[in-house]
């Protein structure tokens, strides 16, 4: 079959290389599947260049979030069949940018029916996020102001969804007017472009000085500095990720002093802590899907080939919603 794999850490287009490899085979309690579509995350970069949490022995194949065909099981495997369309993260080295990736058994949840194969690829890890973000986390109620950074974003764009099927008032903030569109699009209630406007004095003029009661930051660096600005009096900063590169210092005395939260996220970690959550909170999504409240954003659907271009696109924030390698 036909594979990337990172042979040497660096920036995806130096890292990354396409190769003739033998199949995997799957293990016990693993599932081999057909690829049928892998989206572009963030950690896929940080993979690349060796700064990621998990870092497997090289080389292997990234890609931690894909639709596949099952297509042969391992020992032990009850539950599913052969022929299902199912989602979820692949067990690496075997990751989803090949034409075949092994998933854990235990671990795969069925696609979404309303979904093409590129929109169910990137439905996983956005929406998981999001709603263990906003929901668990947050604890977001109808009628709050939801601030969402990067809102165009793979990840901010399902956050708007999420937001407004949740009955808040969201405010995007994005950067450039082709992404202000996109916003708007999604269903964001006010659109701010930072590259024009100062989203602080946009958040306290729509409300009235009282400023956003979460605020969703997978952007770090200047983006979490200025929302510190503009939270609410009892309001919580979500810390979903620092795709700008820049992880802030958080000055604790001034969340004591404006009486706000800083709630951290690491989604990943319920997978091996609460792993029955996963499966609870992929009904209440499905359901959503069902009713037309969230759809992926799939701003680019690219072939196998165009995983490493892709990618570096993607690090260097040059990107609307989700890209998706269809192989």
């Amino acid at each position: 079959m036909r594979a990337w794999q990172i042979h040497q850490l660096g920036e995806p287009h130096d890292a990354l290389r396409l190769a003739e490899v033998p199949d995997p085979e799957p293990a016990l309690g693993q599932v081999l599947v057909r690829v049928l579509g892998a989206a572009a995350n963030f950690p896929d970069v940080l993979m690349c260049q060796g700064s990621y949490q998990v870092r497997p022995p090289l080389p292997f194949t990234p890609g931690i979030e894909l639709c596949g065909e099952v297509v042969a099981l391992g020992s032990g495997v009850t539950g599913v069949a052969v022929g299902d369309r199912v989602v979820g993260s692949p067990a690496l080295p075997f990751g989803a940018y090949a034409e075949l990736a092994v998933m854990d058994a235990e671990a795969i949840l069925p696609a979404p029916e309303g979904l093409d194969d590129a929109e169910a690829a990137a439905f996983f890890i956005t929406y998981q996020t999001g709603w263990f973000g906003l929901h668990r986390r947050a604890r977001l109620a109808a009628g709050e102001t939801l601030l969402v950074q990067a809102a165009a974003g793979g990840v901010g764009s399902g956050a708007v969804q999420l937001g407004k099927a949740a009955g808040a008032r969201v405010i995007g903030v994005v950067g450039g007017e082709r992404k202000a569109e996109v916003a708007r699009a999604l269903g964001a209630d006010v659109v701010v472009d930072r590259l024009s406007q100062d989203f602080v004095q946009v958040v306290k003029e729509v409300t009235g000085g009282r400023g956003a009661d979460v605020v969703y930051d997978s952007v770090g660096g200047e983006a979490y500095a200025r929302s510190t600005k503009c939270v609410a009096f009892e309001g919580r900063i979500l810390v979903i990720g620092f795709a700008s590169g820049e992880i802030p210092t958080a000055a604790l005395n001034h969340a004591l002093i404006k009486n706000y939260s800083i709630v951290g996220l690491h989604w990943g970690l319920y997978q091996t802590v609460q792993p029955q959550a996963l499966p609870e909170a992929h009904v209440q999504l499905t359901k959503l899907v069902d009713d037309g409240a969230i759809r992926p954003l799939v701003g680019e659907r690219l072939g196998l080939g165009e995983v490493a271009a892709g990618l570096q696109r993607l690090a260097a924030g040059d990107t609307v919603g989700r890209i998706v390698f269809t192989p």
